[in-house]
């Protein structure tokens, strides 16, 4: 992330997430179980709320080491509940927790990084 700006991260996070959101909503409503639907839209969730995070923290130099969390988090979390959805694997299920660590990981340290002068 050291030559990517966290808010061309997070708009390019934030614009897939609205295109995977309507993906869900309108090709896959049809064709998936309500549960797995479910999982695909907790990973569209969960993309957005770390692409809202990476363009408020790409107004904040001091934050240097969050957003390469948040990304990696995000790519993680939410591309393994994708992919366990539309692929069916069903050992992407075991992977998803390590980008919900680093996604927590982010906030905590984009919090801790904020409170330094």
């Amino acid at each position: 992330m050291r030559n990517l700006h966290p808010t061309v991260a997070g708009a390019v996070l934030a614009a897939l997430g609205v295109a995977l959101g309507a993906f869900g909503a309108h090709a896959l409503r049809a064709r998936l179980d309500p549960a797995l639907l479910a999982n695909f839209e907790t990973g569209v969730r969960y993309q957005m709320y770390a692409a809202l995070a990476l363009l408020a923290l790409g107004t904040q130099p001091a934050q240097r080491r969050a957003p390469a969390l948040l990304l990696a988090g995000a790519v993680i979390f939410s591309g393994t509940l994708y992919l366990l959805v539309l692929s069916g694997q069903r050992w992407l299920g075991a992977v998803t927790p390590i980008g919900g660590l680093l996604l927590i990981a982010g906030f905590v340290v984009a919090a801790l990084d904020a409170r330094r002068p």
